[in-house]
């Protein structure tokens, strides 16, 4: 098994608590003006995008301990959930390096406030925004349609789900 890369599919509860403990620490960061949560916050991000759930505490804990709790894996594909993660990524560090080297803390409070959007969109309704665009990117050609089979045709995921269930991997 490899250090580096992303399980596909993936556990959609886990996405979700993962999403949930992501608005909940944007949140406690605007509440309190404590930007250094950005760094843990960050490095989670980046962990997940590179690894899965390997190197990052949060998804570790997510798809072992609390999602397992919360009944059957729900699978869904893998590369616009990574993609949504490097979305993240890109976020937290751009409020990390504005807020905490640069002092401009205004402009990390709103990276931090879209963070803390798209995080309750996910951990709440179920909506990615981060898997909505990169959809879209894919319509646009822009991601190559071989990238990810399944976000192509959604009736032809659907009908394999129906007919086999999926394996989880880590």
């Amino acid at each position: 098994m490899s250090l580096i890369g992303f399980p596909h599919p993936v556990n959609e509860k886990a996405a979700r608590t993962v999403a949930a403990f992501v608005a909940l620490t944007s949140i406690v960061i605007l509440a309190t003006g404590w930007l250094w949560l950005l760094l843990p916050l960050a490095y989670g991000f980046w962990a997940r995008v590179l690894t899965g759930p390997k190197l990052s505490p949060l998804g570790a804990l997510s798809m072992k301990v609390i999602a397992p709790r919360l009944g059957e894996p729900v699978p869904t594909a893998g590369p616009p959930k990574r993609f949504a993660q490097g979305i993240g990524a890109v976020l937290t560090t751009a409020a990390a390096i504005t807020g905490l080297g640069l002092g401009w803390t205004g402009f990390a409070s709103v990276l931090v406030a879209v963070l803390a959007l798209f995080a309750t969109l996910e951990s709440v309704f179920g909506f990615c925004a981060g898997c909505f665009a990169f959809g879209q990117l894919m319509k646009a050609g822009v991601i190559p349609q071989d990238v990810c089979e399944e976000c192509n045709n959604i009736w032809a995921r659907r009908d394999r789900l129906a007919a086999e269930p999926i394996r989880l991997s880590e």
